[in-house]
């Protein structure tokens, strides 16, 4: 267990935690990642025995998250984790893809020392925005968190990259981490933890990752079974165009606890059988694919979708994907 933070870098990547609609009422019409990450700051009350450093890595609106703007998030953690006197690191994203984002950092980053991920469903010209209560929390979590490891902290609870899940379109109280919880909560200025384990996580060297133009990433899609479902679209994937990256990897969001219609089974074990990897996951908000005897597809392990294409897509990089014991 490493000692309090005394120094937190905040890093400032957009999103609605930053964003600005024209009048203080719209909380919908606005455009995100516009407020400085120093001005964000400046609402926020810390002690006064914690230095915070600020930096500005991007200012975009999360839908856009891609791997490219990972691997500028990704340098600028390592960066500021390397220095000696730095304890833990807080990030402002987006909501859309925040789980994503932490995902990939857990996986990539060392954790020996917290990283926080926080965020808004509110922009910050809000009458009554939302951005600067998860911040102040996200800085209380980094600072007396004392392990290592990815978070994300909103509407007082705390969430491990592994579990966390955007469940809702507009609540405050955006984020889910499914059967298993969440890790805790900020409760006025103090952490409580639940006392709850890590679940499925995938691990690669940083090194490898940035090395690799994202470009040349192994190309890993997600499809959804559904009534009607059938293996057109797996076939038009296998039969890239010209100027298209072959796909490497299928993650299917399957039905119930793992099943897919007949057609498209069929059209996932031919892809497997030209070398595609396939994995199964739900579609399903609660629960995870329980693994059946003589499965022809594996399963993800407890992943969702979006978080099984991230982990597949970086063990065929390189990397290495585990259940860890909880």
């Amino acid at each position: 267990m490493q000692a309090s933070a005394k120094k937190v870098v905040v890093l400032g990547t957009g999103g609605t935690i930053a964003g600005v609609a024209r009048d203080r009422g719209d909380t919908l019409g606005y455009t995100a990642g516009v407020i400085p990450i120093r001005d964000l700051l400046a609402n926020v009350a810390v002690s006064a025995d914690l230095e915070l450093v600020a930096e500005q890595v991007m200012q975009l609106d999360s839908k856009d998250m891609n791997e490219s703007a990972w691997c500028a998030i990704l340098q600028r953690c390592r960066f500021w984790l390397a220095q000696d006197d730095v304890g833990a690191l807080v990030i402002t994203h987006g909501t859309d893809t925040l789980e994503e984002t932490a995902f990939f950092l857990d996986a990539a980053l060392p954790p020996d020392k917290p990283v926080v991920l926080t965020c808004a469903m509110r922009p910050a010209s809000a009458l009554v925005p939302d951005g600067p209560q998860n911040l102040a929390d996200a800085i209380v979590l980094a600072k007396g968190l004392g392990e290592g490891g990815v978070y994300v902290v909103c509407a007082g609870l705390v969430h491990q990259a592994c579990d966390v899940q955007k469940v809702h379109t507009d609540r405050l109280d955006a984020f889910d981490s499914g059967d298993p919880g969440p890790w805790g909560a900020i409760v006025a200025g103090q952490i409580r933890k639940y006392g709850r384990g890590h679940g499925p996580k995938v691990t690669i060297d940083p090194d490898i990752v940035e090395r690799t133009a994202p470009q040349n990433w192994p190309r890993v899609e997600i499809v959804f079974n559904h009534a009607g479902a059938d293996g057109a679209l797996i076939a038009a994937m296998l039969e890239p165009a010209a100027d298209s990256r072959k796909v490497a990897g299928i993650v299917v969001a399957a039905t119930g606890n793992g099943t897919v219609s007949n057609g498209l089974e069929s059209a996932l074990l031919a892809a497997q059988g030209r070398g595609v990897r396939v994995v199964r996951s739900t579609r399903c908000a609660r629960g995870s694919v329980t693994p059946v005897p003589g499965a022809r597809v594996p399963d993800s392990r407890g992943l969702s979708p979006v978080k099984a294409r991230i982990a597949l897509m970086l063990e065929l990089l390189g990397g290495h994907w585990f259940t860890s014991q909880q």
